[in-house]
């Protein structure tokens, strides 16, 4: 009857439009500091007016008291205040990427939920078409950053440091570590750490029976390139390019900066240079509230299964806004502090839930897994990286592969902007290995242990059930948990590390998109965290009502697409910026 039309819809679409209306109102208020904004913007433009009438001076210091009893202003702390002012506006109305990224932003996920029809048609359309034309792009561009980043490390520009030759990092390696995993992938790695091995193990790549030990090992190999360098190659080159231009050649944080050895400095900070800041924060904003989405309901599914709590709408929005409560409060807390106690607390819950993990599955079965499929991703990286297909079947490569590729790349901007801020005082080489050989090894750790956990039991479940909960993520982890001793015991620990890195990487996407949207600093305003923050939630929680969460996240990899030529231009600005550091 209402063909595209959901009446349902249109009222999240209306609560969505009033929420993200009263937080603009309230906070372009709070940004004007209110009260001291209009009275400095009431002296300005008095002095303005007596200039004009050519007021005398005394006339002019004389009628000051008719402000209600405030002091008297000199004709030079006028001036002064006027000049700030002025400044003031100037910066409020030159703040382009804030405004039409926040319109922009809003725009794509409204339509994912008012007309989440249309919406799926198109953002399918469009990802079906990339897949096709555009998977060869993908394979090579993403080899190539794991190429270009480990010839970067240990080339000579190796040793030169992200900041002064005597400068030292500001976090410790532990710290920065659970920082640098926190934001890049953590919460990923709990939703699929069981249910990929699964997925590849019932319906793996063309050639390759299915439920066989071959697909057993297939599936392990395919986590372990996924998961593996690929993805933190390409968060190093962002990061390392932002840090770079950062520290050492003392540009602010924004992603038109990195182009200027190309461009120059004009070109950079017009036009282009708006463009790239302004795409950099759309898909950070999307591709963050949709993983949003996806740990809400894993964190729901968890407490359906272990609480009897009911999965349903008043569920999601409690749990939303008390996580939104949290990591609000630690983005506004700072770097050194909220975000950084959080990610230790977030390495401790991670190493502790693997430990567990580790005892109670097949632990034997487990450091057999770890070698075998260690040994098999080494020896078909290179095959792997360029697969296109398999006896000519490319459905699995483009479903899995080439998707993941796209998935990470529209992650890059966040993660690799929050990297290179903690990331001051290292050497390049410090940072690129730290960035891609560390996680890596982790993430293989991770997929040994559950990984192995869920084939192991795999035979428990029949095939129905089995190809349910591969086709719910985001209960497989929990059902895996019930066929082991101590299942309520993971699954508690589970719930918990889901919550704290749901946090951290909320709270670090807050911090990134308040640098971008406020020129670059490194300590951006409260009150664009308080913002983003609000308006990441709010998306999230409206996808999530509105069944829109796979829709977005299908459109936020559309949108990442032209990053992936972003990316080689930064390349190529980073090599031409070293070779100017090293004639000097």
């Amino acid at each position: 009857m209402f063909g595209f039309f959901n009446p349902a819809v249109f009222v999240y679409f209306v609560i969505f439009l009033c929420i993200f209306t009263i937080i603009i109102d309230i906070l372009t208020a709070l940004s004007y500091n209110s009260i001291e904004f209009y009275e400095n913007l009431f002296h300005h433009f008095y002095h303005q007016f007596c200039q004009v009438i050519d007021l005398p001076q005394e006339t002019r210091t004389c009628s000051a008291v008719y402000q209600n009893g405030h002091r008297l202003h000199s004709r030079k702390k006028n001036i002064y205040m006027m000049k700030g002012v002025y400044n003031e506006m100037k910066k409020n109305q030159r703040n382009v990427v804030f405004w039409v990224s926040a319109v922009i932003a809003g725009g794509i996920a409204l339509w994912g939920i008012v007309g989440n029809q249309s919406f799926s048609v198109v953002a399918d359309w469009l990802m079906e078409g990339l897949k096709a034309n555009f998977s060869w792009l993908y394979l090579g561009a993403m080899l190539f950053f794991v190429l270009f980043a480990l010839v970067v490390a240990f080339s000579p520009f190796g040793r030169i440091r992200l900041g002064d030759d005597n400068e030292r990092p500001e976090h410790s390696t532990v710290s920065w570590f659970a920082m640098l995993f926190g934001a890049g992938m953590g919460i990923g790695l709990v939703f699929w750490g069981v249910a990929e091995p699964l997925s590849h193990y019932i319906q793996p790549m063309s050639g390759i029976e299915a439920q066989t030990a071959e697909a057993a090992r297939f599936s392990i190999r395919s986590c372990f390139m996924h998961w593996g360098l690929h993805p933190w190659a390409c968060y190093s080159v962002m990061g390392l390019g932002l840090a770079y231009f950062q520290f050492r050649k003392k540009e602010s944080a924004m992603v038109s900066n990195l182009f200027k050895p190309m461009l120059g400095t004009k070109q950079a900070q017009g036009g282009i240079g708006k463009f790239i800041d302004i795409f950099t924060t759309v898909l950070t904003v999307i591709g963050v509230a949709t993983s949003f989405g996806m740990g809400c309901l894993q964190i729901c599914s968890g407490l359906e299964d272990l609480f009897s709590i009911p999965n349903n709408m008043l569920t999601w929005i409690v749990v939303i806004v008390i996580i939104c409560f949290i990591y609000l409060k630690s983005a506004i807390s700072g770097v050194g502090k909220g975000i950084k106690r959080l990610s230790d607390i977030n390495l401790v819950l991670f190493v502790l839930l693997m430990a567990v993990a580790f005892l109670i599955g097949p632990s034997l079965r487990t450091v057999q897994t770890l070698v075998t499929g260690l040994a098999d991703y080494i020896l078909n990286f290179f095959p792997d990286s360029l697969r296109l297909s398999s006896n000519g079947d490319s459905s699995w490569i483009q479903n899995w592969r080439v998707f993941y590729w796209a998935w990470w790349l529209s992650w890059t901007p966040f993660v690799g902007i929050f990297i290179a801020r903690i990331s001051r005082g290292r050497t390049i080489r410090e940072f690129i290995l730290g960035v891609i050989i560390v996680p890596t090894l982790v993430s293989i750790l991770w997929f040994s242990v559950f990984g192995n956990m869920g084939l192991n039991v795999a035979g428990n479940f029949p095939a129905e059930e089995l190809t349910a909960m591969v086709a719910s993520p985001e209960t497989a982890l929990f059902h895996v948990f019930s066929q082991y001793p101590f299942g309520i015991l993971l699954s508690l620990i589970a719930i918990f590390l889901l919550t704290t890195f749901f946090v951290t990487s909320a709270n670090s996407a807050t911090f990134v998109l308040a640098m971008l949207t406020s020129d670059g600093k490194l300590e951006p305003p409260n009150r664009l965290k308080v913002f983003w923050g609000i308006l990441i939630a709010a998306i999230a929680l409206a996808l999530i009502l509105s069944g829109g969460i796979e829709m977005i996240e299908t459109i936020s990899i559309v949108i990442a697409f032209p990053y992936l030529f972003i990316l080689l231009l930064i390349c190529v600005n980073l090599v031409m910026a070293l070779r100017e550091k090293k004639k000097e």
